[in-house]
């Protein structure tokens, strides 16, 4: 695949969102949150939004150009093509309604295994894919244990979204995974932290945020620079 024409996929796949999200069935607005919190905004007038079609073909675009620089335009870049207009998509839907519709996540999960399992056929080499399948399954078993232990902290979309970026960072390789899980912690706890000691209100610490955004912006920087992180913080 020529980084040109994974770049026109992406921004084509992202685009195209804002319709897919559109036909979502509304979800119960009262399903999994307290009696004081006010309902979600619909999936329609999520995906209602000036602009949103062309801003998330903008960051696709951008995410998949950047990843074809820096990881070369083999295979894994493929799994990036497919994941990237998916997580925007639903990075900008979890923000606004706190919810991951697993219409989204699932069929993309399910994208990224037929893609596996036609690289395994085409190229006859089982290590990248069975890694693959192994980020699958450890992050999604990491945020599985973190949903059992505390679920009224983390809904099960990002269970299901822990499959699918497990699954690409797993292509990646073992420092992008790694690096991936563990920096969606920072990304979410950071900024609260920054704001509650700026404004002195401990209030900010309790308040309820989605966390399917910084797991994809923690996906992402571990996709691009877990080797770089992990090798500087083992020299460090």
């Amino acid at each position: 695949m020529t980084l040109l024409l994974a770049v026109l996929l992406a921004a084509a796949a992202g685009a195209l969102a804002p319709l897919a999200v559109r036909r979502l069935p509304e979800p119960d607005p009262t399903a999994d949150r307290p009696a004081d919190e006010p309902a979600p905004p619909s999936y329609a007038a999520v995906a209602a939004r000036p602009g949103l079609g062309v801003a998330l073909a903008v960051v696709s675009a951008a995410v998949v150009a950047a990843s074809g620089v820096l990881l070369g335009t083999g295979w894994v870049l493929a799994y990036v093509v497919v994941a990237t207009p998916v997580c925007a998509c639903l990075a900008y839907v979890d923000a606004r309604t706190r919810l991951l519709p697993k219409r989204l996540v699932l069929p993309a999960t399910g994208l990224l295994l037929a893609l596996a399992l036609g690289e395994w056929v085409v190229t006859g080499d089982h290590t990248d894919v069975l890694r693959a399948g192994l980020g699958l399954l450890i992050l999604r078993s990491v945020y599985w244990g973190l949903w059992f232990v505390h679920s009224a902290g983390m809904g099960f979309g990002d269970v299901r979204l822990a499959a699918l970026l497990g699954l690409v960072l797993g292509r990646a390789g073992a420092s992008e995974l790694l690096v991936g899980a563990y920096t969606a912690f920072l990304v979410f706890v950071l900024p609260a932290l920054v704001v509650a000691l700026v404004r002195w209100d401990r209030s900010r610490l309790r308040t309820a945020h989605p966390f399917g955004p910084a797991m994809i912006v923690g996906a992402l920087i571990g996709l691009l620079a877990g080797p770089e992180i992990l090798g500087g913080l083992a020299g460090g």
